[in-house]
């Protein structure tokens, strides 16, 4: 089935854009949400009318996407997040906290634009920020230990081990 889209819809398309769906997705969600009407002849027509008309409108709100962008460029996140001792968070980072993260450095954004994959552990992630649907910004994310990390236990391990092997020659030198 064969639609327009009237807003943006991450992963299926942008704002006037004609895109093949399931019949049933059409039908059921995207027509009666008011996000899609079914691609006819006329509202094709409809549709290129519009769009040459909004052409200078479009034109600039590409490029307020793009000085968006251009802010968020540099920007990288640090998220320290309670992890077990195997370096597993408990719970998981998400859009949401990127956003919270992002907004305590000075940028508005929203989390629905934000796409990702839920971090579930330490590491070094990347976050990806669709200003517009040629304009995308690609965040690093760096997940750390907010309590101890696990690094330090594995060195603390170690001064034990040898301190009971000691102890053991000690013991095999008294006998």
């Amino acid at each position: 089935m064969e639609i327009i889209l009237k807003e943006d819809i991450i992963g299926l398309g942008y704002k006037n854009d004609i895109v093949n769906v399931k019949s049933g997705y059409g039908r059921n969600y995207l027509i009666p949400t008011g996000k899609a009407v079914i691609a006819s002849e006329s509202a094709k027509k409809v549709l290129a009318e519009n769009l040459k008309q909004q052409a200078h409108k479009l034109a600039a709100i590409k490029a307020e996407a793009e000085k968006r962008a251009e802010a968020l460029n540099n920007v990288s996140l640090v998220i320290a997040a309670k992890v077990s001792a195997t370096g597993v968070t408990y719970g998981s980072v998400n859009t949401n906290i990127v956003a919270e993260e992002l907004k305590k450095q000075g940028f508005d954004i929203d989390r629905k634009i934000i796409t990702m994959r839920d971090i579930k552990s330490v590491g070094d992630y990347e976050a990806v920020v669709h200003f517009h649907k040629e304009v995308e910004v690609k965040v690093p994310v760096k997940v750390v230990a907010e309590n101890a990390p696990v690094e330090n236990k594995e060195e603390e391990a170690a001064p034990v081990a040898e301190t009971a092997e000691k102890t053991e020659d000690n013991a095999e030198k008294a006998e």
